[in-house]
């Protein structure tokens, strides 16, 4: 049976050296608690490293022999692994620069060599488990690379991958010596999830501006496939906190807080020690709080816990001490004999504990100042049954793209957080329990369970879609089917495209001129008994013929508008008219002059927009506009416009490469048909051949009507030669 496999750089299980032996601690992550229900399921399986370093082989099987029981299979790392990868390349260089805060971000070769070591570990030890059937998903930055590696050695499979931080704008990913990488490993995924549209959309905006791949409503056309990529936003286990809020411990324990604390009302900020949690900006607000309404003071009390977290890092050091000076300082300003400003805690508490403070506080501040998704709000939420509270919320946190009830602030504005804190203090009871009723139906519908089973559904049909749209790749067994139905045929035809099938594209067109190993190529095939070779392409007829006259091969020129046979005359294909050029030429102008970098192609029959050498983003934005202009300006004529691989072309209608190919394949009838084409204008050629043909799309998984896909101009060629033999 087909296993779906989670693979993760922590596994929800802690494996602890203690003076008694090992323990195996479990994980009350929000991660471990939504997958829990696939990967304790049947045989399914979660990959991961335990969390403690191992040298002794017996150690590694007691620990395998354990997790296995759990349906946990574990990667071991080495110290100077978790040092370079870890601490390293992932919490050194992507951690800071993913939240936007590339100053503190390193850039050591000796760390990235680790963390492809590690992802390549990864790699192998998923490999050893998968089957060819199976579902794998792969979470995090930790593992950018490994749905890569994973597609390299099965190509086949179904892979999902999901970030849980946050994707930068395409301005800072730019920033990473190793950026391209990066993005290609997380291609490799059938699907990429994010928490939400912006890191979404951002992550488009890199893979189209770095890898010059279109993208097109959530749609990555790689050279073998789609990719699909969509927004999932993390939530909780609701019931798990809404129960433990109101158990007898939890009860307990509020109700001890509530005597220690008396009369005096709480505002509550939960966090691991990080410096994009924004702390200390907290603390600070708080001190204008006080300082602006000072009737709060002896009222109201911050009840600060930071949960520790790498304080060995100079970085977390340095937060450390200076929210440790903040609350001494503040303490010390406030301080009265009966009354604590803040009440601030260094360590992680239990669930009971947790809860128990979450329904105590009337005020949460979960204020990063960036944040994937953010869970301590929604934890907050689920908390408070009674629906008494205010959660005042960064908009810099993904939770605030589903939370707009809250307070959304901006957390470096520190007079807008302190109002927010007042705001949320005299808020009426009523509006209270309105904003919070609402929060706690979304919590509560859109919970962890809820993610899983979208994101596993979503990969399904997403396979499912590619198996259905895509071109079947020209393997090895049907390209020696080719070679035996082409060396076994009396007359055959051979339909060329040049620019992306037979050339690699140049963002200067007159540059894409034919090498000397094409050349010679193309000569070979002439050569070749009983084959007729002929160039389609939408280049005018004047170029082809400087480029490639000399050699004995037909042409059709300017998508059929110009036709020439080997060592014929250029003809026309029919009565044709260039008058329109007058009118439509200015508007062209127009689109160059507001898009630096595009310019004007002229052929005699047609008009050309090339914006191959303008800004990627503003490109495709100016050739929408000039589509729709032309489009209504073309309206009831005999002109079409054509869009192309960045290029917009006007030319007369009825006149294309399917209705020249057509001509063709009348005119010399052949037992052996092959055409190859890269675009959309190619699909007239693939349209024109008879079911029987040889009809393969370069380039892209895109749906196409030829029957098979090749990857790459370089593999034309390699077929190419397998033909001359």
């Amino acid at each position: 049976m087909p296993r779906t496999l989670i693979v993760s750089n922590r596994l929800p299980t802690k494996v602890l050296r203690t003076d008694d032996g090992l323990t195996f601690q479990p994980s009350e992550g929000g991660l471990a608690t939504g997958l829990g229900s696939i990967y304790r399921q049947g045989d399914n399986l979660w990959i991961g490293w335990p969390g403690l370093f191992v040298q002794d082989e017996g150690e590694e099987q007691h620990i395998k022999d354990e997790l296995r029981d759990d349906n946990m299979a574990p990667v071991f790392l080495t110290e100077d692994e978790i040092r370079d990868f870890y601490e390293g390349f992932s919490n050194s260089t992507l951690w800071p620069t993913f939240h936007y805060f590339s100053e503190f971000a390193t850039y050591e070769q000796t760390h990235w060599e680790a963390y492809v070591a590690v992802n390549q570990k990864f790699c192998q030890a998923v490999l050893a488990q998968a089957g060819p059937e199976d579902t794998i998903w792969v979470h995090d930055y930790q593992l950018l690379l490994l749905p890569e590696l994973l597609r390299q050695a099965r190509p086949e499979a179904t892979i999902g991958f999901f970030l849980h931080i946050p994707f930068p704008s395409q301005e800072l990913i730019r920033v990473l010596p190793w950026r391209t990488e990066l993005l290609r490993g997380m291609l490799g995924a059938d699907l990429i999830g994010f928490h939400t549209f912006g890191y979404m959309r951002h992550f488009l905006s890199a893979v189209t501006h770095l890898l010059g791949l279109p993208a097109q409503n959530g749609q990555i056309e790689t050279p073998n496939r789609s990719v699909r990529v969509d927004a999932f936003p993390m939530g909780i286990d609701y019931e798990r906190y809404a129960q433990a809020a109101v158990s007898k411990e939890a009860q307990q324990h509020e109700a001890e807080y509530r005597e220690a604390l008396r009369d005096t009302r709480v505002i509550l900020s939960i966090d691991r020690l990080d410096y994009t949690k924004g702390i200390a900006q907290r603390l600070r607000a708080f001190d204008l709080l006080l300082q602006r309404y000072p009737e709060w003071q002896g009222q109201v009390s911050l009840i600060m816990l930071v949960v520790p977290s790498r304080d060995q890092v100079p970085q977390y050091a340095a937060l450390k001490e200076e929210i440790d000076e903040l609350v001494g300082r503040l303490n010390a300003q406030y301080r009265t004999i009966s009354w604590n400003p803040i009440l601030y805690f260094y360590r992680s508490l239990p669930l009971e504990e947790l809860t128990a403070l979450y329904h105590l506080a009337e005020v949460a501040l979960v204020t990063p100042m960036r944040d994937g998704m953010n869970l301590v709000a929604k934890e907050y939420i689920a908390s408070k049954g009674d629906q008494r509270g205010v959660l005042i919320l960064s908009e810099r946190a993904g939770a605030a793209r589903e939370l707009s009830d809250a307070l959304i602030i901006n957390p470096t504005d520190m007079s807008q957080l302190a109002e927010a804190m007042h705001d949320a203090l005299v808020m009426p009871e009523e509006e209270q329990q309105t904003r919070l009723s609402a929060m706690q139906a979304l919590v509560k519908r859109y919970n962890v369970f809820s993610w899983t089973r979208l994101f596993m559904n979503q990969l399904a049909y997403t396979k499912m879609k590619q198996h259905t749209l895509a071109t079947e790749m020209l393997d090895e067994a049907t390209t020696t089917q080719l070679l035996a139905d082409f060396r076994g045929a009396s007359q055959r035809i051979i339909l060329l495209d040049y620019d992306g099938t037979l050339v690699g594209f140049n963002p200067n067109p007159q540059r894409a001129e034919p090498d000397q190993e094409l050349r010679l190529l193309l000569r070979s095939l002439t050569e070749l008994p009983n084959t007729r070779v002929v160039i389609i392409s939408g280049r005018d007829h004047q170029t082809l013929e400087k480029w490639l006259g000399h050699l004995p091969i037909d042409f059709i020129a300017e998508h059929g508008v110009w036709l020439r046979t080997a060592g014929g005359e250029w003809q026309l294909f029919g009565q044709l008219r260039a008058d329109w050029k007058r009118d439509l030429r200015p508007v062209l102008e127009l689109y160059v002059a507001r898009t630096p970098g595009a310019f004007i192609e002229e052929k005699d029959y047609s008009l050309v927009w090339h914006y191959r050498r303008a800004d990627t983003d503003l490109g495709i934005e100016r050739a929408r506009e000039l589509m729709s202009h032309l489009s209504f300006m073309t309206a009831n004529t005999d002109l079409q416009v054509m869009e192309g691989n960045k290029v917009l072309e006007i030319k007369n209608a009825g006149v294309n490469k399917g209705t020249a190919a057509a001509r063709w394949i009348e005119q010399y009838p052949s037992d052996f048909m092959l055409a190859l084409g890269d675009d959309r204008t190619d699909e007239d050629t693939f349209r024109a051949l008879p079911p029987t043909a040889y009809s393969v799309r370069v380039g892209t998984g895109a749906r196409s009507l030829a029957r098979f896909n090749i990857g790459s101009p370089a593999q034309v060629r390699q077929l190419l030669r397998k033909l001359i033999g």
